[in-house]
C-alpha cells in the first residue's frame, strides 16, 4: 500500500488576482481536479476579498463558514485540503499588517499567531502540512550567517510548536530565489530545528531552476521530507540571477538575462528537466507518507496542465507508488 495521497494546487488557476474570484470558476477547477484523479487541494495564502480562498476569514465570508468551504469541496468530488502555502512576506488586509519576516525578531510574535489561524483552519478542512516560505529572497538580505540561521530557526522552531497543537506540520519550502540555495545554509537550518517540529517540504520544480537534483536532495534529507510539491522545470537559473535585487520580478516573472518565458509546466511536460518517476521511486525507496501536490505554477491553461498531469499520475507514477508497475522495482 503506497504511503502517498495526491493532491493539485490550486495556484494554478490563479495568473492574476481578478481571473478566479467567481464560485463556478472554484467549483470548475475543482471538479477539473477531481476528474484527474486528484483527491486533495492545496491552497495558498492571500488577503482581501480577491483572494476568496486565501484565508479563514474569506473562506468563512464566501461559504459561511469552513464548515460550508468543506461541503463545497465535498460537492465538487474533493475529498480535503492537503496544505496550506503560507508566505508570511505578503501584506494581510484583514490584519493589517505589511510583511513579515523570520529574521525580524519583533515579527516573531505575529508570525506565531498568524501560523496558529492557518493551522486551525487547515484542521478542520482535513489537511495536514502548513508550507512555509522559509526567508525572503536571496538578493533582498544578505548572506544567511549563523546569526541569521539562529533566528530563523528559532522563528520556525515557534511556527511549528503553535501548528503541531492543531495536528499541523510545518514544512520549509526552498524555492529558487531562497537565500537557502547558498552553501550549506539549508543544512544548518535543519541541523537547529527539531525534526518533529520543523520538516521540508520539496518542490521539484523549485529545485531544479535552482539547479539541486531533487532525487539527491530526497535521498540525502529522507528524515525531514514531510511534503512534495510536484512539476517540471524548463530552465536553470545558469547564472546565478537569484542573487539579484527583486528577482522577483526581474528574473521569475520577466525571465531575467535568459529571458526565460515560463520557468515552470506540469510534470511530464515536453522539455522538463525533473525525472517524475525517479522522484517518485525516491519517496517509496524513503518510505514518505505524505502528500505529493501536483502543480505548474501557475499555468497557461490551467485545465489542460490538470488533466495531463492526471494523466501522468494515473498511467505512470502512481502504478509506481503502490507497487503495481511492472518497472517499479528496476
Amino acid at each position: 500500500m503506497s504511503g502517498i495521497t495526491w493532491a493539485y494546487a490550486i495556484n494554478q488557476w490563479k495568473p492574476q488576482f481578478d481571473d478566479f474570484v467567481r464560485r463556478e470558476q472554484h467549483e470548475r477547477a475543482l471538479k477539473t481536479m477531481s476528474i484527474a484523479g486528484f483527491r486533495g487541494v492545496e491552497l495558498t495564502t492571500g488577503t482581501g476579498r480577491w483572494e476568496p480562498l486565501g484565508n479563514p476569514e474569506q473562506l468563512v465570508a464566501n461559504f459561511g463558514s469552513l464548515a460550508g468551504f468543506r461541503s463545497f469541496l465535498d460537492d465538487c468530488a474533493i475529498d480535503r485540503v492537503s496544505s496550506w502555502f503560507w508566505n508570511s512576506q505578503e501584506r494581510s488586509m484583514e490584519h493589517l499588517t505589511g510583511p513579515l519576516s523570520p529574521l525580524q525578531e519583533t515579527d516573531l510574535p505575529v508570525m506565531v499567531e498568524r501560523a496558529g489561524w492557518y493551522a486551525e483552519a487547515l484542521a478542520e478542512l482535513g489537511g495536514s502540512v502548513l508550507v512555509v516560505r522559509p526567508t525572503p529572497d536571496a538578493g533582498d538580505v544578505p548572506p544567511l550567517d549563523d546569526d541569521a540561521i539562529g533566528r530563523l530557526a528559532t522563528c520556525w522552531q515557534a511556527v511549528g510548536r503553535r501548528t503541531a497543537e492543531h495536528g499541523i506540520r510545518t514544512a520549509l519550502h526552498v524555492d529558487f530565489l531562497s537565500g537557502l540555495r547558498r552553501g550549506d545554509a539549508l543544512d544548518r537550518l535543519l541541523d537547529r530545528t527539531d525534526p518533529d517540529l520543523v520538516g521540508l517540504a520539496v518542490d521539484t520544480g523549485e529545485l531544479a531552476v535552482a539547479g539541486i537534483d531533487p532525487v539527491g536532495l530526497i535521498r540525502t534529507h529522507a528524515a525531514r521530507v514531510q511534503h512534495v510539491q510536484l512539476k517540471d522545470a524548463l530552465a536553470v537559473d545558469v547564472a546565478e540571477e537569484y542573487l539579484q535585487p527583486h528577482a522577483h520580478w526581474t528574473v521569475r516573472v520577466q525571465g531575467g538575462a535568459q529571458e526565460v518565458p515560463r520557468w515552470f509546466a506540469e510534470p511530464g511536460a515536453e522539455g522538463g528537466l525533473v525525472d517524475a518517476t525517479g522522484v517518485v521511486r525516491a519517496l517509496v525507496d524513503i518510505d514518505y507518507a505524505g502528500w505529493v501536490v501536483v502543480e505548474s505554477d501557475p499555468s497557461p491553461h490551467p485545465a489542460e496542465s490538470a488533466l495531463l498531469a492526471g494523466y501522468l499520475v494515473q498511467r505512470e507514477l502512481d502504478p509506481i507508488a503502490t507497487g503495481s508497475a511492472a518497472t517499479a522495482g528496476a
